[in-house]
């Protein structure tokens, strides 16, 4: 099999995992992601990530999108469904409005929601917009949390919580970033590493 590998945007931040010494050019983090993605590759499946983090952002997602438009006083506009490729990066960002990518994230609960960070929390997050941009030809997005009410199929052992009550500020966080040429070069770098990683793989 042939792979052209590129990196999707929503797992860029794996790759800029840092080697352990100077000799490795990929980090064992980003060594295991490669195997996951030959493998799907391979046989024709996506591993699937299932815990209740993700969970209630799959559920929600277009509700959270829906609320951060509203919230934030964005003008109309349609959930992206496009998804855009070149020669290093793929991805499907959430929302294109003129010379902006929104990207919006549905925070699990009151503790995972980043209402008193002033910095991005995930730096995997950072490096998604940075591919966006790229893949878009933009220079400027938007990362946005939203705080929903709970998911009405919890599993019992959970309590549902509320907090459309709650004021807006309680319950949105944005984090304006800014088209890093660096980082972008850094990352083409690490997909040009990989590629020649995959040669040295012996599958058969």
């Amino acid at each position: 099999i042939t792979i052209m590998f590129k990196i999707r945007a929503s797992a860029a931040g794996k790759i800029m995992t840092n080697p352990r010494n100077k000799t490795e050019l990929l980090s064992e983090t980003t060594k295991t992601y490669v195997y996951d993605c030959l493998k799907e590759e391979i046989y024709g499946y996506k591993k699937q990530l299932s815990n209740k983090y993700v969970t209630k952002g799959i559920e929600l997602e277009d509700e959270a999108i829906d609320k951060a438009i509203e919230l934030l006083d964005l003008p109309f506009t349609l959930k992206n469904e496009q998804s855009y490729e070149n020669e290093f990066f793929k991805g499907t960002p959430d929302l294109i409005i003129k010379d902006t990518v929104y990207d919006i994230k549905c925070s699990w609960d009151e503790f995972t929601f980043p209402l008193f960070e002033n910095e991005i929390p995930t730096k995997d997050y950072y490096y998604q917009l940075q591919v966006y941009m790229n893949l878009l030809g933009l220079k400027k997005a938007v990362l946005v949390y939203v705080l929903l009410d709970s998911p009405e199929n919890l599993p019992a052992w959970e309590t549902p919580k509320t907090y459309s009550h709650l004021d807006k500020k309680y319950r949105i966080k944005k984090y304006d970033v800014e088209y890093s040429e660096d980082v972008i070069a850094d990352l083409k770098q690490r997909v040009t590493n990989i590629r020649e990683f995959i040669k040295t793989i012996n599958y058969e």
